[in-house]
């Protein structure tokens, strides 16, 4: 899998001129977004904090998720990319995304279709410790950088057919962690506001 790190100093949304908040991509929702994802979700599985609900807390003058794993146990934060359950993605033209994030130990994302949303069988990528360090990162949709964790089982469905209906990001982990997401913009995709 390749990664491509790139320090950061700064938080990735500000606000412009006329107070509206912003971000590389455009302007943000009027509700509190990331890169306009607006649905950051604790699912409740595994001990977490906040242990249900809503990541997003205001942080210089935009938006990040935060959250905490506790415990060793498998942990399960959300991202709804048509930020609404019922909505899907067809991200099969997409590079990939580029995350700026922080995290203390290692974790992973996988990539849920609306065919197959449930179980812990799905493709998945390795999101890499930061050492508590706030970087941006480019995760590929190559197929070759995605695979499974015997684990969790093996998906019945092709990671392509994945990527043509995608639903969320759901970032899994198994030890404790303290996360926090500033960004996560994916190439050739513009999440709609609610």
């Amino acid at each position: 899998m390749s990664v491509f790190l790139v320090s950061l100093v700064g938080a990735g949304a500000t606000a412009n001129a006329s107070g509206t908040q912003t971000s590389r991509h455009g302007c943000e929702c009027a509700t509190p977004s990331i890169d306009r994802l607006q649905q950051w979700l604790a699912s409740g599985e595994g001990t977490t904090v906040p242990a249900t609900g809503s990541l997003l807390v205001r942080e210089r003058g935009g938006y990040a998720a935060k959250v905490d794993f506790l415990n060793a146990e498998w942990h399960v934060i959300v991202v709804w990319l048509g930020n609404r359950f019922e909505a899907q993605a067809d991200l099969s033209k997409s590079a990939g995304f580029w995350m700026t994030y922080s995290a203390t130990d290692d974790l992973y994302v996988q990539l849920r279709p609306a065919s197959h949303w449930s179980g812990g069988d799905k493709w998945l990528t390795k999101v890499p410790s930061t050492g508590g360090k706030l970087v941006k990162r480019f995760f590929s949709f190559a197929p070759s950088a995605w695979t499974t964790l015997p684990e969790l089982g093996e998906p019945s469905y092709s990671f392509a057919s994945a990527l043509t209906e995608a639903r969320g990001l759901v970032f899994v982990g198994k030890t404790p962690n303290r996360l926090d997401f500033r960004g996560l913009a994916i190439d050739r995709y513009r999440p709609p506001c609610l």
